[in-house]
């Protein structure tokens, strides 16, 4: 069995080379990507005790990224001082990170496949998933495996998209089709799923929920912030047991 969604991959394999362009079909995600930064940086900080006024306060942090797409969020992870590892069902997108992380001489480990297939010898503090959920083609099993890859007292986070009509209107109507900030049929209103259902998919595999956010985007400063709103965008962190 596999988390792997043939039709979700090409999709995002067609886009590849465009990860690294701020103005191109990924910038919905270069504008989340600071305040996503920001809100793991805190959790981290202060869930394992770090020193938040260090220049590098994620040393010794052990990360795994999945679905690291073309590493926007593997490259500010590691100069904050994470140790990162990146996977993805996607050849092009690895290629493309791993070009990226060169120039940038970033030391980053990046693999093409899913979490099925890594070593569960190797367990991880931090498990990211952040927009990816939404893609996979059974959450119960990616999350299964998830579980097999995270330490005990570990820290993971699920960014998705609320399921209602709120989040159709917002996501799929207005990002895909008037705003044209993502390519039409990026989203599948049917992959979407509630925080309750995430809380209850999660819990049962050996996790405890934390804490849940919204994040909101400002079309006047042109920027994404927290906000107590889940309605639409929302991001969950869950303790490993």
């Amino acid at each position: 069995m596999t988390t792997i969604d043939k039709i979700e991959i090409e999709k995002f394999s067609k886009m590849a080379k465009d990860w690294w362009n701020p103005k191109g079909k990924f910038r919905p995600l270069h504008l989340f990507n600071p305040t996503r930064i920001e809100f793991i940086r805190e959790k981290l900080i202060s869930h394992f005790n770090l020193n938040s006024k260090s220049k590098t306060p994620l040393e010794g942090i052990n990360i795994l990224d999945i679905g690291c797409g073309g590493g926007l969020l593997c490259e500010p992870l590691k100069r904050l001082g994470a140790k990162v590892t990146g996977i993805d069902a996607s050849k092009k997108n690895i290629e493309v990170a791993k070009f990226h992380a060169n120039e940038m001489n970033l030391n980053i480990d990046y693999f093409h496949y899913g979490p099925e297939k890594l070593n569960t010898n190797k367990k991880f503090d931090v498990i990211l998933n952040m927009e990816i959920v939404e893609h996979v083609s059974n959450i119960e099993l990616f999350i299964d495996h998830c579980s097999k890859l995270i330490n005990k007292n570990g820290i993971m986070f699920v960014a998705t998209i609320n399921k209602n009509l709120k989040s159709y209107l917002f996501a799929i109507v207005g990002a895909e089709y008037i705003l044209r900030w993502l390519p039409i049929g990026t989203h599948q209103w049917d992959k979407f799923i509630t925080p309750e259902k995430l809380k209850d998919t999660v819990s049962k595999k050996n996790f405890t929920f934390q804490e849940i956010i919204g994040v909101k985007f400002n079309l006047l400063l042109n920027k994404w912030y927290r906000t107590s709103d889940v309605s639409v965008n929302y991001i969950s962190t869950f303790l490993k047991n």
